[in-house]
């Protein structure tokens, strides 16, 4: 008996532009978590002020005002949230 065993065709190779999108949404998945724990500290922030929670890590300077921590929060879920367009996008550029 004779078993013959056929490969298809194999894949093209990805171009550099599928190695920037897989990169971008890895990046992406990285920053969510990371917007989250920077709200959280700015909540812990508010709460330090209002006498709910203990005293805040950070006493004094810039990343002491829970604004920074918001601010941060949200620039890190917009830069998310450009990414996985960019990752999701089939489109090439001209």
């Amino acid at each position: 008996m004779v078993v013959r065993i056929r490969f298809g065709e194999p894949p093209k190779p990805d171009g550099k532009r599928a190695q920037n999108r897989r990169r971008a949404q890895g990046v992406a998945a990285l920053l969510t978590p990371a917007a989250l724990m920077a709200c959280l500290l700015a909540l812990w922030r508010i709460g330090a002020d209002l006498k709910l929670t203990g005293s805040f890590a950070i006493p004094s300077g810039l990343f002491s005002h829970w604004q920074v921590w918001l601010a941060a929060a949200a620039f890190l879920q917009l830069c998310s949230y450009a990414l996985n367009r960019y990752g999701r996008s089939n489109r090439t550029a001209s």
